[in-house]
C-alpha cells in the first residue's frame, strides 16, 4: 500500500510540475496494478511493432503493464486502406487498426504507439509537435518519435491509478490523426 501511495505521489508531483513547465523523468515502473493483454494474431507484419510499442508504454508508465497474447483486452489488426485508427470500448480495452498504406509513409512504430495511446485513454492533440505522441500525423511524415511526452505518460499512469477519470463512453473511435495517403502529383 505504501509503495502504491508513493508511486501515486510521484505521478501527481510529476504531472503538477509538467503543468508549470518543469519536466521530470518518469519513475521506473514498479509492479503494475493492471495488466492489459494485447493480441497480435491479426496484426500481420506489425506484430513486432506492437511488441515494441507495448514496451515503450511499459517503460513510460506506472500502474499498468501491456502483455502479449495473454488475452484480448486489446486486439491489433493490419488493414490496407481506410487509415489507421483505434476504437476504445473502455479504458484499456479496444481495437487498433494499422493501415499498411499509411505505415509506408509514416513511422509504423509512431502510429502503433499513438493508437495504443487512445486505448490507454489519451485523445488526439493535432498541434504538429513531433515531441507530442498524440499529435499523430500532424507532425508530418518526417516525425518518427514513438515516445509519449512525460505529460502524456503521467496522464496514462494517473488514469490507471484512478487519479483521473477517463470519459468512458460506450465506444470511442479515434480516426483522422494520420492524414490521407499522399497521392502522387502527375
Amino acid at each position: 500500500m505504501t509503495s502504491r501511495l508513493s508511486r501515486l505521489a510521484v505521478a501527481f508531483l510529476a504531472t503538477a510540475l509538467t503543468t508549470v513547465g518543469i519536466t521530470v523523468a518518469n519513475p521506473a515502473p514498479a509492479s503494475a496494478a493492471m495488466t492489459i493483454c494485447y493480441n497480435t494474431s491479426q496484426a500481420g507484419s506489425y506484430a513486432g511493432t506492437a511488441n515494441q510499442a507495448a514496451s515503450i508504454w511499459n517503460n513510460a508508465t506506472v500502474n499498468l503493464t501491456l502483455s502479449a497474447n495473454c488475452g484480448s483486452n486489446l486486439r491489433i489488426y493490419q488493414i490496407t486502406g481506410g487509415g489507421s485508427y483505434a476504437v476504445r470500448t473502455s479504458l484499456g480495452n479496444g481495437r487498433v487498426y494499422i493501415d499498411t498504406q499509411q505505415a509506408a509513409q509514416y513511422s509504423p512504430l509512431r502510429i502503433m504507439t499513438h493508437e495504443i495511446g487512445h486505448i490507454l485513454g489519451l485523445p488526439d492533440n493535432y498541434n504538429g509537435n513531433c515531441a507530442i505522441l498524440m499529435s499523430g500525423g500532424s507532425a508530418g511524415t518526417g516525425c518518427t518519435n514513438p515516445y509519449p511526452s512525460s505529460a502524456e505518460a503521467n496522464r496514462v499512469s494517473n488514469l490507471f491509478a484512478g487519479t483521473f477519470s477517463a470519459t468512458d463512453r460506450s465506444a470511442d473511435i479515434f480516426r483522422d490523426s494520420w492524414p490521407s495517403v499522399l497521392t502522387p502529383v502527375s
